[in-house]
């Protein structure tokens, strides 16, 4: 049995429906289970497995603190929920003898502190956070590291999706509200698209047959690490929107023009310097679930063609 730990957030929310799409045995929860509370969590496992007649044997944690600004005036509530949360959240997997997913994020590089050509980052990079939120996120890996030697932490990036606030849907909002808007175009990443990610996440648990931390995964299934997912490809957040706007018109879900101007970072200042440059590096999971990753443009246009539906 799978405990999907956030399960009403944009990435929980697609997993939840993956997971009962395809017939996966799981139990939900979110805010009523308090993930920096560890006898909570034990208490809400064992009544589970008393419960279900069935071994908790994968937690997958979706849950954290993501409102980047705010974190620097709330770093106690950020700290908790991303650090003590999924160090404890990994402490009681390992007590079950279950495997675990944490995720994590491209902020945990901070900005581009490399000499010579800029490249994808690798999952063994050295990290940079910069600010509470990516600090907590990196933190939150150690954690998880330090408390579980059966953890799977995915690092992704630029995520939007159908079950929450997020990028796409608020640009596609303002482009309907407004004339003109303005878009950083000094940010490099790889929008991702929160179905392909869960879609991946199943395929990370389909592939492990006898999922208990007690032996070492056969030579045919991802070891435990550190592993990048995003779509295939870089793009600016100025020429994802400019994507954004000719896709929608296309698909009839703008029916207005509205002019998309490039701007530089220094024009929308923020509590916190975010990466300039997020691209991560895919190979590792791509090679070791064997799995094709859809380029950013494709997904894109599909979830475009979701929301019209």
């Amino acid at each position: 049995m799978i405990w999907l730990i956030g399960n009403k957030g944009m990435l929980g929310t697609e997993l939840s429906l993956l997971f009962a799409e395809r017939g996966l045995d799981f139990a939900g929860t979110d805010r009523e289970i308090d993930i920096t509370d560890p006898a909570a969590l034990e208490a809400f496992a064992n009544a589970k497995e008393a419960e279900e007649g069935k071994r908790i044997n994968w937690l997958v944690n979706c849950a954290g603190y993501t409102a980047v600004d705010k974190a620097e005036d709330d770093a106690e509530t950020c700290r908790r929920l991303n650090v003590d949360g999924p160090g404890n959240t990994a402490a009681l997997a390992y007590k079950l003898h279950a495997r675990f997913i944490h995720l994590s994020t491209d902020y945990v590089f901070g900005t581009y502190n490399r000499t010579g050509e800029k490249r994808p980052y690798l999952e063994d990079d050295v990290t940079n956070p910069i600010g509470v939120y990516a600090t907590s996120k990196r933190d939150g890996e150690v954690r998880v590291m330090e408390n579980t030697p059966c953890a799977y932490i995915i690092r992704t990036a630029w995520l939007y999706g159908k079950y929450g606030n997020n990028f796409v849907t608020t640009m596609l909002r303002l482009m309907r509200e407004r004339d003109t808007i303005s878009v950083v175009n000094d940010q490099r990443g790889s929008p991702t698209w929160t179905h392909d990610l869960a879609d991946t996440i199943c395929k990370m648990i389909d592939a492990v047959k006898h999922p208990t931390c007690l032996a070492p995964p056969p030579h045919n299934v991802p070891f435990f690490g550190i592993y990048h997912y995003t779509n295939d490809g870089d793009t600016t957040w100025f020429d994802f929107v400019r994507a954004i706007y000719h896709k929608a018109r296309e698909l009839g879900l703008l029916t207005k023009d509205c002019e998309v101007k490039p701007c530089s970072s220094e024009e929308y200042p923020s509590k916190v310097t975010r990466p300039d440059y997020s691209v991560l590096d895919n190979d590792r999971i791509r090679n070791e679930l064997g799995i094709l990753i859809p380029t950013w443009e494709e997904s894109l246009e599909r979830f475009l063609k979701e929301l019209k539906q």
